[in-house]
């Protein structure tokens, strides 16, 4: 909007759409789940940004996540193609890049491959970036990559994997950590860097949109500090909860009740998820601000609307 353009938006039926109240949009309902939704949305588009996805890092059954994920990625790009759409901007994730691990810190280049990525949550990203730069290359596909790190800030409701991690430290409902490392982003640096991929980006290129590399210790006693709270001081190897994980895990097909921790997460936190957005400062003009910020504005929100005391 503050671009000129006009807006339509996919949503699905019953969907919460409270951050959407304020915006002057068309809506339409659609479902990454249900492709024949996909015309009518994108019918009359010049752009198309697909920023849809199931995120959730564990799920009693992945079938689900991988049909949304993957195949309604790619009949999403097909039915924007096939409106004459001119451009794509699709919000794929660090998740689907290669991660050294060890603190080196990982671009858009660095290698990948589909068993190394764990988790059904990141492997679904994998597999549908690879869809969609597959038809880049094989049907001339309009579309630009972006991949974000670790995105916090305000408006988050659910709130995402990331966010309830914020908001269980800054509760003080954080005891202990694992020794991992992350990269935090402002949410709406993210969204800017969606808007620049539009404009400056290269068709088939791939841009991480990510803020600041932290440790896990080091991030939770800002958010801590922020909050004004006592940090969690124990730091816990992974061996030591593994136990907890596999529990969490049964209870949670027993009960249907997410489980905090999983045995996923903890494979995945062995690696610390260190990456760099040079690319996309060089080429596209990202700037993003501090991850303090983007920590203060997630709290401060989830204050505002009763999720924090």
């Amino acid at each position: 909007m503050e671009r000129g353009h006009t807006l339509r938006l996919m949503v699905r039926k019953g969907s919460d759409l409270t951050n959407l109240r304020d915006l002057p949009a068309e809506l339409v309902e659609g479902d990454l789940s249900s492709p024949d939704s996909f015309d009518a949305a994108v019918k009359g588009c010049r752009y198309v940004f697909h920023v849809a996805a199931d995120y959730r890092l564990w799920v009693p059954d992945p079938v689900p996540m991988m049909i949304a994920n993957v195949e309604g990625t790619r009949a999403l790009m097909l039915a924007a193609q096939k409106a004459g759409v001119e451009r794509i901007v699709y919000c794929s994730s660090v998740a689907a890049l290669g991660l050294i691990g060890d603190g080196t810190i990982s671009d858009e280049e660095t290698p990948v491959h589909e068993h190394g990525v764990i988790g059904i949550y990141k492997r679904s990203k994998y597999r549908a970036e690879q869809e969609v730069l597959r038809l880049v290359h094989e049907r001339a596909l309009p579309a630009v990559i972006v991949n974000p790190s670790t995105p916090v800030g305000p408006r988050d409701i659910k709130p995402t994997p990331t966010g309830q991690m914020i908001l269980d430290c800054a509760a003080g409902r954080m005891p202990a950590y694992v020794d991992t490392g992350v990269n935090i982003v402002h949410v709406d640096d993210v969204a800017e860097g969606h808007a620049l991929a539009l404009e400056r980006g290269r068709i088939g290129e791939k841009y991480i949109l990510g803020g600041q590399n932290y440790l896990l210790r080091d991030l939770f006693a800002m958010t801590a500090e922020i909050a004004g709270v006592a940090p969690p001081r124990i730091s816990l190897p992974q061996a030591v909860i593994w136990p907890v994980a596999v529990a969490s895990e049964w209870l949670s097909r027993a009960f249907g009740i997410a489980p905090r921790v999983t045995t996923e997460m903890l494979a995945m936190s062995h690696k610390k998820m260190f990456f760099s957005s040079d690319k996309a400062i060089r080429e596209l003009g990202y700037a993003p601000r501090p991850a303090r910020d983007a920590v203060k504005d997630a709290i401060d929100w989830f204050r505002q609307h009763g999720m924090l005391d």
